[in-house]
């Protein structure tokens, strides 16, 4: 059984907003009541957006700069956090993201370390350049196997370990992410605004949340979509924020699309086609009411975003990227040995062809186009897989997930 005298140290590199730090704030507050739970972090220079209760040391050590001083603050993170785990008297520690597994291998002593992978490494487009071969053909390699154990959040990210990076496959478990499914479906029933209930009453609605980033892919959803209101009423809605907000609203003017902005202040109103409602407290009561979720991402991890906007009974339309949205849509179906060209019709969804293959991309936004279309126009439909996707998420409570990780820290402490 746990106890609570077992000493949990959990690493990340910061705690501002993402994916893996929202999962690193649920672990750490479920984690605390089986052990005594220590958060630790670089630095805090991006705040604490998911505070937990739980206590948070700070290794103070800055990132960017020159390559010696990165070098030089790699260095000192080692030190520190090997400091930091001796006089915590640390039992495991559990790191999240890249940069935190390497300083949480290289620091290790006594105590067993356990890595979190959150996303796919090999389809990762952040990873490129210089920096990018030194971690696919030397860290990655290198250091993964002193692992105690890796956790993955799919199971696609397992084969691309063992077969990119040589990790040993008994090193390897998948424990997906788990969401908080009533509380979830309670905000999802938060009242709109009366002009927010104007754009939905207007026309069928397609949302997708997320940041407005190079992993996301928006741009390509916007040129189906153009297409699409060609043939028929629709609005589409953004839940989000990120670095490439100017160039995506940009883009959609380009289109002839008519493009709402939040943050210029402007009143809404049903005049757009396109809306950009930027960063939302609760998201969820701008995906219940849509007519559809639509994801186009290049690659993931487990998502998140996806699996809320299910729990909303929203019905999904989503990329076959790498990794996650078959796992979850098609979970009895094995990863195609070549991106589907085609529109798959699985169990609790739409699988869609991926939007970033240059060769084939206008024949894959059409086939979003279409899709979308009939989808639009085939209310029974919609009703079903939306039942569907509210139904697969029950098997991603907290309770679940969490009986796993338990699990999986109680035979590495027994070892």
């Amino acid at each position: 059984m746990p106890s609570q005298t077992r000493n949990l140290l959990l690493l990340i590199s910061n705690l501002g907003l993402g994916g893996a730090q929202r999962v690193f704030h649920d672990h750490s507050v479920e984690l605390a009541k089986h052990y005594t739970v220590t958060e630790a972090v670089f630095n805090l220079d991006g705040g604490d957006m998911y505070p937990s209760g739980n206590e948070v040391r700070s290794l103070e050590v800055a990132g960017g700069g020159s390559p010696v001083e990165k070098i030089r603050n790699f260095g000192r993170r080692i030190g520190r956090l090997r400091a930091l785990k001796r006089r915590l008297s640390t039992d495991v520690c559990v790191s999240h993201l890249e940069g935190a597994d390497y300083v949480n291998l290289l620091s290790k002593g006594s105590e067993k370390v356990v890595l979190c992978i959150h996303g796919s490494k090999l389809h990762d487009g952040n990873i490129t350049g210089l920096v990018g071969w030194l971690r696919k053909k030397v860290l990655m390699p290198g250091l993964y196997n002193r692992a105690d154990k890796i956790v993955t959040v799919s199971r696609d990210i397992n084969p691309e370990l063992i077969e990119g990076f040589g990790v040993k496959p008994e090193k390897l478990v998948t424990i997906n992410n788990f969401f908080e499914v009533a509380q979830i479906e309670e905000k999802s029933r938060e009242p709109l605004t009366p002009q927010e209930q104007a754009l939905y009453d207007s026309a069928p609605v397609l949302v997708t949340s997320g940041r407005l980033t190079i992993q996301k892919n928006q741009a390509p959803l916007l040129d189906s979509f153009a297409a699409l209101i060609n043939r028929r009423l629709a609005k589409l809605v953004f839940v989000g924020d990120g670095e490439l907000r100017d160039d995506l609203t940009r883009y959609a003017r380009r289109l002839g699309l008519r493009v709402y902005e939040a943050w210029n202040g402007e009143a809404l109103t049903t005049e757009f086609d396109v809306y950009f409602l930027g960063l939302q407290q609760n998201p969820f009561k701008y995906i219940r009411p849509a007519s559809l979720f639509v994801f186009p991402s290049a690659w993931e991890g487990f998502p998140m975003a996806l699996g809320e906007a299910m729990i909303c009974g929203v019905p999904a339309v989503t990329t076959d990227c790498p990794t996650g949205p078959r796992e979850i849509l098609a979970p009895s179906t094995a990863t195609p040995g070549t991106a589907i060209r085609m529109a798959e019709r699985a169990e609790f969804g739409m699988l869609m062809p991926m939007l970033n293959q240059p060769a084939s991309l206008a024949a894959d936004q059409q086939v979003w186009t279409e899709t979308l279309d009939q989808l639009l126009g085939d209310t029974a439909e919609r009703e079903r897989l939306g039942q569907l996707a509210s139904q697969r998420m029950q098997d991603f409570t907290r309770e679940k997930i969490f009986r796993q990780w338990v699990a999986v820290l109680e035979d590495v402490l027994a070892k």
